[in-house]
This record gives structure tokens, sequence and C-alpha cells, in this order.
């Protein structure tokens, strides 16, 4: 949700929806591999375990420190193309967000077995679904931060000093969010 709303505020409701689309992306990575056994190999090793952990906690470092590092105004070319640019590479964050966080892939495989009825058929086919219709609610709610906060956004962003605190709340966030991974 903190990504969510970082991406929204920082450069408006539709990358924060893209950013959405990433992070949904992501945890359908994860529910396929609940699915497949992929999540209890993750949960039974400590060293993977810790592997994506720190991993997931360096690509947010890795983004935060981006943040902090940008010029306010910094693009290339032009507007419509660096938007565009803007969005992929804004669902590209959000996918390895999702998917570098440990915590989410035990989530699932704790989870989503609980509610699996062997008499009622195949259970990685019942884990799909569960886990695409959690993604489905998690879409939603993640899409309202980020039409509430990119509706902030515009309000926000009209001065280069406020662009500029902007940016750095922004990477703060980014950089508390791979403490929080790091240390939880």
């Amino acid at each position: 949700m903190a990504f969510v709303v970082a991406c929204s505020i920082q450069h408006g409701r539709m990358a924060g929806l893209a950013s959405v689309l990433g992070l949904e992306l992501g945890a359908l990575l994860h529910v396929a591999g609940a699915a497949l056994g992929l999540g209890t190999l993750l949960a039974s090793s400590h060293e993977l375990f810790q592997a994506v952990r720190y991993a997931g906690a360096a690509y947010l470092l890795v983004l935060g420190v981006r943040t902090l590092h940008k010029r306010t105004g910094e693009e290339g070319g032009p507007k419509h193309r660096a938007v565009s640019s803007s969005r992929w590479r804004l669902l590209r964050d959000g996918i390895f967000v999702d998917v570098l966080n440990a915590k989410t892939a035990l989530f699932f495989v704790a989870f989503l077995p609980q509610f699996v009825r062997p008499a009622e058929g195949s259970g990685p086919a019942q884990i799909l679904v569960l886990g695409g219709c959690f993604v489905v609610l998690a879409a939603g709610c993640d899409a309202a931060y980020a039409i509430a906060a990119g509706g902030l956004a515009d309000r926000v962003r009209g001065s280069h000093g406020a662009r500029r605190r902007l940016r750095q709340a922004t990477g703060g966030v980014y950089l508390a969010l791979a403490g929080v991974a790091v240390l939880i």
C-alpha cells in the first residue's frame, strides 16, 4: 500500500494504477508458486527465504536511492514517451516489489491451503482460484488507494519545491520499506 501511495503521489493517478497492476501481477506469480509448491520450498529453506527477503530489501533500497537522486523535472525525450516509459517502469517495479517480498509467498503458503477441500477436486486448481480471488480484491483496494493518492498529487505537485519534497518523501518511503523488509 505504501508503494502504491508513493507512486501515485509522485507520478499521478495513472502511474499509481500501473504500480497496482505490477503488484497484482507479482501476487499472481506468488499464487502460481503456491499452487506449484514453490512457496513451500521457500518456507522450508531459511537460506532461500533470507536470500529473497534481502533481494527485496535491496530492490527497495535501489528504488529509494534512485528516487532521491533524480532531479525534479528530469525527463528524457518527448513527454508522452517519458510518461509511457515511466508507467512501464512502475509496472515492472511493482512486479519486482511483490515477487521479491518473501513474506507474501509465505502468506499464500500459510493462508490458501486452509481453504482447499480435497473432495472438491484438484488442490492446486483450488489454490489458483482462491488466490485469484484474493488478487482481485487486493487490486480493488490498492486501486482505491492509487486513485485517492493520485488526486492528492495534483494539489501537491505544483511548485518546484513541492516536487522536491515529494520526491524526498517518496524516496524515504522506499528506504523505510527496505528497512522494514530487513528488520521484520
